[in-house]
């Protein structure tokens, strides 16, 4: 209540501003989403349908709150990046961070039937968040080789973990099996006993999914006579990149530096 004499109160709040120059990144989790996706009967190691809808929720957001300039998801997070410039909520952690979450909650209950119109919500799904400031965009970029690094990591243990128990092993078998393996051992144990070529599975899968603005001809109108009137405009693609801290992905998608600012590009 404006001029209250309640409103001291305010001052109680805590102040927990990003400060310029730091990058603000919204990184939101799914909670106890193994239960979830057992309950919802996901298949493993990767569902498809889940890892759209997941996408489709990110799309979402960025239509939503256009300082996102950037987003990159894999299983049952996303990551969302926010221009340099953004003022979005005076830059509170607390507001940003909640904002983008409950959101993105909101959509992945409204949209379930879209992609899965045969498979009843057993119950609402939910998800914790966090802020990471990112001083330079060198850290951003050192942030996102990280989660991808964890897609790539954590895809290939599961891909091998459910082929192994496909093949009749229990889980707990498989997980000892697994136990200490290189990256190596474990492209050899999927093309040596399953004949699988790991870096010819779906991108989606082993490289998680980029959510960005592109520049593509879209048909505005069409004249008297029929023909369409295109104009250059961005729009909101999805993309898979096997190195999205890499110097060829950032030179590719140039405007993303006049977003988030300069960057030396030291990754390969």
């Amino acid at each position: 209540m404006a001029n209250s004499k309640y409103e001291y109160v305010k001052s109680y709040e805590f102040e927990d501003e990003v400060f310029l120059p730091n990058l603000i990144v919204v990184r939101i989790d799914g909670r106890d989403f193994r239960t979830f996706a057992e309950v919802h009967e996901f298949e493993k190691p990767n569902d498809e349908v889940a890892l759209n809808l997941m996408n489709s929720c990110a799309v979402s957001v960025s239509e939503e709150f256009p300082d996102i300039v950037f987003s990159y998801g894999f299983s049952d997070e996303f990551s969302f990046v926010f221009k340099k410039t953004s003022k979005f909520h005076q830059r509170r952690a607390s507001k940003v961070e909640s904002i983008v979450v409950s959101f993105f909650t909101s959509v992945y209950v409204s949209k379930w039937r879209e992609f899965f119109p045969s498979k009843e919500l057993r119950y609402p799904p939910s998800f914790h968040s966090r802020v990471i400031a990112c001083a330079t965009i060198e850290v951003l970029q050192s942030y996102l080789l990280w989660r991808q690094s964890s897609c790539h990591t954590s895809n290939l243990h599961g891909t091998c973990l459910w082929e192994l128990v496909k093949d009749g092993k229990t889980e707990s078998e498989a997980l000892e099996l697994l136990k200490g393996a290189s990256k190596e051992e474990k492209n050899s144990l999927l093309f040596e006993k399953f004949d699988i070529i790991y870096q010819k599975l779906d991108a989606i899968f082993r490289q998680g999914s980029c959510i960005l603005k592109t520049e593509v001809m879209d048909v505005v109108k069409h004249n008297e006579n029929g023909s369409p009137v295109e104009r250059l405009r961005k729009k909101l693609r999805i993309l898979h990149s096997k190195n999205i801290a890499g110097r060829s992905f950032w030179n590719e998608h140039a405007s993303l530096r006049n977003e988030l600012g300069p960057s030396s590009l030291g990754t390969n």
